[in-house]
């Protein structure tokens, strides 16, 4: 072979990524400022590669919580961590530029509005990460999963009104909210749809709405935060006569399964086919 020839060889060999340097590439020093993503990424595998998680970011407890802020962040001192990829839900004060001026690769995952999209940012995640196939055996689980419960709850909850409270001051999530979308899997109606004038998707009911929209269900994603519990519903003036409260049907759910759009959902979606068996019709 011409010396030139094998010149050329040796400088595109040398350039050339080998197999043994692929896995390389992915990040192996992860902050990760979206609680969803926190809980998706140790979901699919990729836990040892996170070296950093949120304070808001609390489950799963092997997560390394720190002080950082999802929503008020420190530019200096995420990037004191050293971090190879940095994911967020939240872009306050061009935190995704900032970062990237310093050379730290930024992923933004919006909050999913739909369960494709919650599936598809798994996925995502699991293709950067170089866990493509944990991801997809989840996102395959959680699918089957959920199939099986709306099949099983879908009968008793078609037709039914719920109404859900995000705080006791009583601002509540529509329809077209991820976790509206969730309940209308079941075909529950919801009650704060109407009240909704802005289109903002997160209404603040006035008491007077709620018991005089008379929900068949009740769902309190304010039980952690807030305290809020069958018994404090029960004692609010009038909300005796609301069916949900007469029926016992009350569902306490953790503020954050009621909140984030990961592997989760699973949660969610049995919590509301368990209180629906309760319903008779």
């Amino acid at each position: 072979m011409p010396k030139l020839a094998l010149a050329a060889l040796a400088a595109f060999l040398f350039l050339a990524p080998s197999a043994a340097a692929g896995p390389a590439a992915f990040p192996k020093r992860i902050v990760s400022l979206s609680p969803t993503a926190t809980e998706s990424l140790f979901a699919i595998g990729a836990g040892k590669q996170v070296i950093a998680v949120d304070d808001q970011s609390n489950y799963p407890k092997r997560a390394p919580r720190t002080s950082l802020s999802g929503f008020t962040p420190n530019v200096e001192a995420i990037a004191d961590y050293r971090p190879d990829l940095v994911v967020i839900a939240f872009d306050p004060g061009g935190l995704k530029s900032s970062l990237e001026r310093l050379h730290i690769r930024v992923l933004s995952q919006d909050a999913a509005k739909t369960l494709p999209g919650a599936y598809g940012q798994i996925r995502q995640l699991g293709t950067i990460t170089g866990h493509r196939k944990q991801a997809d055996a989840l996102v395959s689980r959680m699918k089957t999963r959920i199939k099986s419960l709306v099949a099983h709850g879908r009968k008793r909850g078609a037709g039914l009104t719920y109404y859900h409270e995000l705080t006791p001051d009583l601002y509540s999530a529509t329809s077209k909210t991820f976790v509206g979308r969730v309940y209308s899997l079941f075909g529950l109606k919801n009650i704060a749809d109407a009240a909704d004038k802005t289109g903002s998707g997160y209404p603040q009911l006035s008491a007077e709405y709620v018991v005089s929209s008379a929900p068949d269900l009740i769902v309190l994603a304010d039980s952690v935060c807030c305290a809020q519990t069958p018994r404090t519903v029960a004692g609010r003036p009038g909300w005796g006569r609301i069916p949900a409260v007469r029926n016992g049907l009350i569902l306490r759910i953790d503020d954050s399964i009621a909140s984030r759009w990961g592997p989760r959902i699973v949660n969610l979606v049995r919590a509301v086919d368990a209180a629906l068996s309760h319903v008779r019709r």
